[in-house]
């Protein structure tokens, strides 16, 4: 893998879809934030996904399973 900056373009996300909020963490009035790290192949789907930082563990599936559907342009050198 390989990060953007310098001669590699960053990634276009072309397709988003928004997490759906667990039921539990709705009924328990619980939000925040999740960091994921994601790895993108060369056709612009993400192949590996991880949660880097969460808020509340009840929210990091939900998280994972939309970021694993999102699809971007693939990153090109030069």
């Amino acid at each position: 893998p390989v990060r953007p900056g310098g001669a590699i373009r960053a990634p276009e996300r072309l397709n988003y879809v928004s997490p759906t909020y667990p039921t539990l963490a709705l009924t328990a009035r619980v939000h925040g934030l999740v960091i994921i790290e994601a790895t993108i192949d060369s056709h612009g789907r993400v192949q590996d996904a991880r949660v880097l930082r969460s808020d509340s563990t009840l929210l990091n599936d939900a998280a994972l399973n939309a970021v694993r559907q999102w699809t971007y342009s693939p990153t090109l050198l030069n």
